[in-house]
């Protein structure tokens, strides 16, 4: 097995907490959704978007195990945080919801592609799902505003407060 690099080790552990946090934020809209709002629509559009965030966070727990990198230790609060975040987001409406996907997928898409740019030939594997990943991100982002996220007004502060703990929440993964 080849030696992982240690900015290499340090993408995989922050893309590992990443994607279980946006699995863990569309688990607290889901359950918001199926307890207090109801709106199947909704329900439908976060859980087709919840798949694919399904299938990242599989493929860095396998990148975890097999390269033998220690996940972020802050995983369990990233967790709680994540429900609450979407549990929260979803109880102010449908475009509070959706803005909570675009904000969170406006700050990955530049995260993705900042670590694509420096991955190097003997990472083609990881690359490659880096980018199909990162695709699939910006087809959320998309989803999110064709169903009304808005920065308008008192938004415009909700989309800084969640970009800005998004950029917290990678700094501290990476490196702890």
């Amino acid at each position: 097995m080849k030696k992982t690099s240690y900015k290499v080790e340090e993408f995989i552990r922050v893309d590992h907490a990443g994607e279980r946090g946006a699995v863990k934020i569309y688990e607290g809209q889901l359950l918001a959704l199926s307890t207090i709002i109801k709106d199947e629509s909704l329900k439908k559009t976060i859980e087709d978007m919840k798949v694919h965030e399904v299938e990242h966070c599989q493929f860095f727990e396998s990148e975890i195990k097999k390269r033998n990198i220690q996940p972020t230790k802050f995983l369990p609060l990233w967790d709680l945080l994540g429900v609450g975040l979407g549990f929260g987001s979803t109880l102010l409406g449908k475009k509070a919801a959706m803005l909570c996907t675009a904000s969170v997928e406006e700050v990955i898409d530049k995260h993705y592609l900042n670590q694509i740019k420096q991955l190097g030939p003997e990472e083609k594997e990881l690359k490659k799902k880096m980018i199909k990943f990162r695709e699939d991100e910006l087809h959320h982002k998309d989803i999110a505003y064709e169903k009304g996220a808005s920065k308008k007004g008192l938004y415009s502060l909700m989309d800084k407060i969640i970009k800005t703990g998004s950029k917290i929440a990678i700094n501290i993964s990476e490196k702890v």
